[in-house]
């Protein structure tokens, strides 16, 4: 057994008053003018003179920004909450040097989803069902359909498109996990595709429902009854609101579907180590005649699902290089078929052995995954690497955009 701190987050459905909707409503314009403003600063300072302004700095400048009575309205909003924003932008930035990401862009009032965090003073009343934050000491109903045990870090409201309000809760406990030595005989290779959502090397096949095809039909219709109503008036908004809401309904059907196949995965207590290929899903979605279907796949949340919920059980989780050929690879004999097609699912090696190339892909990827090259430097338990048919040659790559 491990004992160790463990961060998790509880999504909450709340029902906030009318005045606590107004005031919400002030939180989310606070907070995305902050951001606007200090982004605004920092790339004007940095065009003119070449230098960089620190979240420390802004902060001392907004507080008196607070006095001058054309912004003394900040003052009617969680003070924490836009030290938070700040501290986004801030944090924003830098990733931009040190090229972690795209340069921060201004946040759009139509566009950005309103969201506001509190860092301090909150707490929580699972008997009379009220959160409690900064500016709302009357508490603001909350559906707590489950209760959690631990230090609340942080809370962060957020209003959806289709006008419901959520709470998430980051709760941080001291938990006891097991720990579980990397065993190949306990392990399974997952490939992700989409005509299968997913397939292991144990020959298990989860199907893709596609819900986005499901619904596309109706979303055509509504988003082309939005085209032709006219801007600025009440029924493009109301239909705008149904636009939304049959988007919410395709991503809860996915979520849903995801956190159900993760859940059954994990819960197997025959598998100890689970073995994933490092897809490079924003390269693939360029494919304009994929990308539909490979957004629709969801692949980033799957893999993001199971690796949190490996981690809260105790077990590995293993990655292999995006140019492996997983598929192409005969794990027999170890000859490379380099002149597949995308569009060939089943094949015959040279030594007599038919493959279909989706459980051949998952068996090559938990096989990869315990190789001894893939294993150096990963900080996890001492386990016995595998040998692979043959010695591949570092310049063998995947074939483009695999899809499966």
């Amino acid at each position: 057994m491990l004992t160790m701190k463990l961060h998790k987050a509880y999504k909450y459905r709340i029902y906030p008053t009318s005045e606590q909707k107004t005031l919400l409503a002030k939180h989310f314009g606070a907070t995305r003018w902050v951001y606007n403003w200090c982004l605004a600063r920092k790339t004007e300072l940095y065009t003119q003179e070449k230098k960089n302004i620190s979240k420390f700095d802004l902060s001392r400048e907004l507080t008196q920004l607070k006095k001058l009575p054309e912004t003394s309205w900040l003052n009617e909003v969680s003070a924490q909450s836009i030290q938070s924003s700040i501290a986004d932008l801030d944090s924003a930035y830098t990733n931009f040097f040190r090229k972690r990401s795209k340069f921060p862009q201004f946040k759009s009032k139509k566009k950005s989803r309103d969201s506001v965090e509190f860092r301090q003073d909150s707490k929580v009343d699972f008997v009379s069902k009220r959160l409690f934050v900064m500016k709302f000491r009357e508490g603001i109903k909350c559906n707590f359909h489950r209760t959690f045990e631990g230090e609340l870090k942080t809370v962060t409201i957020s209003k959806t498109p289709t006008n419901k309000y959520y709470a998430s809760c980051l709760v941080c406990s001291e938990v006891d996990l097991p720990t579980c030595e990397l065993d190949i005989n306990k392990a399974i290779g997952i490939d992700l595709g989409i005509k299968s959502l997913a397939v292991t090397s144990r020959n298990e096949v989860f199907e893709n429902p596609k819900h986005l095809n499901q619904s596309l039909r109706k979303l055509q219709k509504a988003q082309r009854r939005l085209a032709k109503k006219k801007k600025g008036s009440k029924n493009r908004n109301k239909q705008k609101h149904r636009v939304a809401l049959i988007y919410e309904g395709i991503t809860n059907q996915r979520k849903d579907n995801l956190h159900k196949i993760t859940r059954q995965l994990v819960d197997d207590n025959q598998v100890t180590t689970y073995c994933l290929e490092d897809l490079n899903v924003a390269g693939m979605i360029k494919n304009r005649r994929l990308s539909k279907s490979i957004s629709d796949a969801s692949w980033s949340s799957f893999a993001s699902f199971l690796t949190y919920k490996t981690a809260w059980a105790g077990k590995n989780i293993l990655h292999i290089g995006r140019f492996e050929p997983s598929s192409k690879l005969c794990d027999a004999c170890g000859t490379i078929n380099s002149s597949l097609k995308l569009s060939d699912r089943i094949w015959t090696c040279a030594c007599g052995t038919v493959h279909e190339r989706d459980f051949l892909a998952a068996r090559n990827i938990k096989n990869f995954a315990f190789h001894s090259q893939n294993l150096i430097g990963q900080d996890l338990p001492e386990s016995k690497p595998v040998e692979m048919p043959v010695q591949l040659d570092s310049s063998v790559k995947q074939e483009a955009g695999f899809i499966q």
